[in-house]
């Protein structure tokens, strides 16, 4: 059994359907003043592409020659700094923007370059490495708090598991999956016009089921802690440490407390809209709810029931239609971050596998290109508006700022306040570096 591939998702829909959980109100926490605060620790949003986005067509635009494309771009609230016409929400919060345009990798398959992009090692060698999130949840997170350090909300489906894990880390700091759960219609805004619905995100199994009240549910608790103690100390393998350790995540966050968080129903209607009402809007969503908790990691996923951004085809009516999702759920979570205070100890990371061929193919699309490509960092502890690094007129080659992955990780653990040559253990008791890339001090603030 490999325990570093141990679903936390599955094994709370067995656990929490045998165990159930209590409810009660969440004691509210006023963000605003917490979120000044120089003991606050920092946190990491992550925004994951799935299916590799087109730099030419964001973020890097190439006006004027043939691998243009067809959209146009538009100003920023930063004289100099353009982007995509299709991110005005974005183009008004450039100041707190910096675009790396100087992004060069060598994987250029998707499971490859997403264990890539997350760990910042190649896949296939002898050790599972852990994924930034789980690295740094480590780092920063708790282990007296009822919600997990590391959220992942509408991770791809397509994805190997291990770029998003805990690798060696352990089952402590594996994600706790948020998915879709089908659609929430919202009232009409004049009485009687059919509306879209509105997605519904949260975890499954995190209430009492019917007839178990809160007595009997600490009454399961207790003989499940016993005979799991007694177990464990006749069986000490990895794989029963694994299990007991998922059961206990599981029931942390069916605390009323952690469940509360989830709970989307707790948010005004034209708040819930503002992000958008799809998956990733809602995700937005979700993440602001976590951080303004305490959670130091939370990655949300745009195009995770596929590779959305995998434009082989059709690429300028696809990229039109995720870049205003992407653009509505990202410039209203900056602004309601950084209306609670929380901006500034929250870093956001913007990135997907790879970038897109800038020549345009016989199937109006764009194909994997990994030479040269853009992320974007936001936020916290970064000096926005900015572009670093430079490609040429054809978006076909780095000319200036050439960064690699490690390279980007990192800064992204500078930018939240950690040292990326922390050293973790693998089983071998080998020291293992969050990062060995050279952090990008332009862009650090």
């Amino acid at each position: 059994m490999n325990v570093s591939h141990f679903s936390r998702r599955n094994f709370l829909q067995t656990s929490a359907a045998l165990m159930g959980a209590a409810s009660c109100s969440w004691l509210p926490r006023l963000a605003t003043a917490a979120g000044p605060n120089p003991e606050r620790k920092r946190s990491c949003i992550l925004l994951w592409m799935s299916g590799g986005p087109t730099q030419t067509d964001t973020f890097d635009m190439k006006p004027g020659h043939a691998n243009g494309g067809e959209f146009s771009e538009t100003e920023t609230n930063v004289p100099g700094l353009k982007f995509s016409e299709h991110f005005s929400g974005l183009a008004q919060q450039a100041d707190k923007l910096a675009v790396l345009r100087g992004m060069s990798t060598s994987e250029g398959d998707h499971l490859r370059g997403t264990y890539l992009m997350h760990t910042g090692q190649r896949p296939g060698g002898p050790l599972n490495y852990p994924s930034i999130g789980a690295s740094l949840a480590k780092t920063l997170g708790r282990r007296d708090t009822t919600l997990p350090n590391y959220v992942a909300v509408n991770p791809s489906n397509f994805l190997n598991g291990a770029a998003t894990g805990p690798g060696f880390l352990g089952p402590r700091y594996a994600a706790a999956t948020v998915g879709a759960r089908g659609g929430q219609p919202m009232p009409p805004a004049d009485g009687d016009a059919a509306v879209q619905p509105l997605a519904d995100l949260g975890v499954d199994f995190l209430s009492l089921p019917a007839g178990i009240d809160q007595s009997r549910h600490d009454a399961r608790l207790a003989l499940w802690k016993q005979q799991q103690d007694q177990f464990l100390s006749g069986h000490p393998s990895g794989a029963a440490e694994a299990q007991a350790t998922i059961f206990q995540s599981a029931v942390k966050m069916m605390h009323p407390e952690a469940a509360s968080a989830f709970d989307l129903s707790q948010e005004k209607t034209n708040v819930r809209e503002s992000y958008g009402k799809g998956t990733f809007g809602q995700g937005c969503l979700i993440a602001r709810r976590l951080v303004e908790r305490g959670v130091p990691f939370v990655e949300v996923t745009l195009g995770g029931n596929g590779l959305g951004w995998d434009t082989h085809q059709n690429n300028f009516n696809t990229v039109k239609r995720l870049s205003e999702e992407l653009d509505q759920g990202w410039s209203t979570l900056m602004t309601e971050l950084a209306e609670r205070g929380l901006l500034e100890t929250t870093t956001i990371c913007w990135m997907g596998e790879f970038g897109r061929t800038p020549n345009i193919n016989n199937n109006a699309g764009r194909d994997h290109f990994p030479d040269a490509w853009s992320c974007v960092l936001a936020g916290g502890g970064i000096a926005g508006g900015q572009a670093y690094g430079k490609t040429n007129e054809a978006g076909t080659e780095v000319t200036e700022g050439k960064t690699e992955v490690q390279d980007l990780l990192a800064t992204l653990c500078r930018a939240v306040g950690v040292d990326p040559e922390t050293e973790h253990y693998s089983p071998q008791n080998r020291p293992i570096k969050i990062s060995e890339g050279t952090s990008i001090d332009q862009v650090l603030s």
